[in-house]
């Protein structure tokens, strides 16, 4: 464990390079989705293939973010961070100069690799190099720093799509990682979690991702009708009892079971499936809409969703505050259905659609739900479990809303009747988009019910999260380990 000072010039190194690396992964999971008629276009590619530009990301990125957690703990935090930054820069390369769709998922699954080394590893950089005196104020420099790269995100996106083309949405994290990766060898110190014994659950981390691949691919192709879908489906389910079987019986779990019999824990894990899995349907389907439909370019759209993200940013902390002194049930319950509302103010969003009377009021609206919500049920899941199982909550919990988005990606167009050519279609795609929305608000509302009939308040003197500023709108902030400084174990 280090004492470096934040006044001090590593200090502020430190802090460059883990908000450098870690706003890369967040940038990518903002900017993609604005470029996905641009990349359908250029590449002939339908909208099977536009979910899986999505979700390959999100099925490694999910599935191995733990494991990459304990990869630094074993083999030193800056040193698998560095190796997740080049990972990701070359991946993203791969996905720059991709000439077909099956080659871009295919890139977009490395991608997702990267990001589960480094996501984890720059938190626990800082936890791991900093006095602790200034702990706290550097990590709430990093989440607050986090925030504005993702509320920058889906404007840089659009601006690249619509100016030197969407690969750039790829290419521009070369340059980031060549910068990032020097400054992270010459001036962060080595740390790790003193765990040089014991065996890597590879196998649970494999069967996670391998299920969650699985029965991604029958949810986006079970309008085929092929019988590998049906076999998939059954393989996907298969996998995942692996998973829980490897689990219960595996000495030190990726993800131990018993975690579970913490009712509270397993309750705010269900309404975090709920809400996002509904906030990554909307945000898929919101960027097709607002341009296949509303006419927009890439840049407006990118734009017309900032309001969300800029609420998270300047509200989340006085939302967290005030949860503190309220308890969680109330905005736990209050947020999704304020989320509802907003996604059902969507319905009004058509052809032709006015950004001020329109657009505006529904994100308006989810922003303000969002952040009632986000800061709270982080505090909730933290305070569920013991203070030395943080970290592990936390990633565990991080891992539910990815393993939510990418699941509800897959299935929202197959419920709401969107076929392969959808988004190509204006008439048809809206009003699968409306019953999408309607999908959506329902699953919030499930959300908001559970949240009333489970949440209790927590036991006085639970640890609180240290990241209180939050802009992310695809999962909820990560927080480390208390004592080893991890964010995902």
């Amino acid at each position: 464990m280090s004492d470096v000072r934040l006044s001090s010039p590593q200090g502020r190194w430190i802090l460059f390079t883990t908000v450098l690396g870690s706003g890369m992964a967040l940038l990518d999971s903002t900017v993609v989705n604005v470029a996905l008629p641009r990349i359908g276009e250029d590449l002939g590619a339908d909208l099977g293939a536009l979910q899986w530009t999505v979700n390959a990301y999100l099925v490694t990125l999910a599935g191995l973010i733990l494991l990459g957690g304990a990869l630094g703990d074993r083999f030193g935090r800056r040193r698998v961070f560095v190796v997740g930054v080049l990972w990701f820069a070359a991946a993203s390369l791969l996905c720059g100069i991709a000439p077909n769709a099956a080659m871009l998922n295919a890139a977009r699954a490395l991608q997702g690799a990267g990001g589960a080394l480094l996501t984890p590893g720059s938190l626990a950089l800082i936890q791991a190099s900093f006095h602790p005196d200034d702990r706290g104020r550097a990590v709430g420099l990093w989440s607050g720093f986090g925030g504005i790269g993702a509320a920058v995100g889906p404007f840089l996106g659009g601006w690249l799509v619509d100016g030197p083309g969407w690969r750039w949405v790829f290419l521009i994290n070369v340059p980031l990682a060549l910068l990032c990766a020097p400054v992270a060898v010459r001036h962060v110190p080595e740390s790790s979690g003193g765990r040089a014994e014991g065996h890597f659950d590879v196998l649970g981390a494999a069967l996670g991702a391998v299920a969650l691949a699985l029965v991604t691919y029958a949810l986006i192709g079970a309008g085929d009708g092929s019988p590998l879908v049906a076999v998939s489906a059954v393989a996907g389910l298969a996998a995942a009892v692996g998973f829980v079987l490897v689990e219960k019986r595996r000495p030190g779990p990726m993800m131990p079971l018993e975690i579970f019999s913490s009712r509270q824990f397993s309750a705010v894990n269900g309404v975090t499936l709920c809400v996002y899995a509904a906030f990554g349907g909307f945000f898929f389907l919101a960027a097709l809409q607002l341009q296949v439909v509303v006419g927009w370019s890439a840049l407006a759209a990118g734009t017309a969703l900032l309001p969300t993200t800029a609420l998270m940013l300047l509200l989340s902390a006085r939302s967290g505050e005030l949860a503190d002194r309220i308890g969680p049930r109330l905005p736990l319950t209050v947020g999704p259905l304020l989320c509802a509302a907003g996604v059902l103010l969507m319905l009004r969003v058509g052809p032709d659609a006015s950004y001020a009377a329109d657009v505006l009021p529904a994100l308006l609206v989810l922003g303000l739900g969002m952040v009632t919500l986000v800061a709270p049920l982080t505090a909730s899941v933290l305070a569920s479990v013991d203070v030395a199982r943080a970290g592990l909550a936390s990633g565990v919990n991080n891992a539910a809303a990815r393993a939510a988005g990418l699941l509800a990606v897959a299935a929202l167009p197959l419920l709401a009747g969107m076929g392969p050519e959808a988004y190509r279609q204006l008439a048809a795609f809206d009003a699968a988009f409306d019953r999408a929305m309607l999908l959506c608000a329902g699953v919030l509302a499930i959300g908001a019910v559970l949240a009333a009939a489970t949440v209790r308040r927590p036991a006085p003197g639970c640890r609180r999260p240290e990241c209180r500023s939050h802009g992310s709108v695809a999962v909820p902030p990560l927080e480390a380990d208390p004592r080893r400084g991890s964010g995902a174990l």
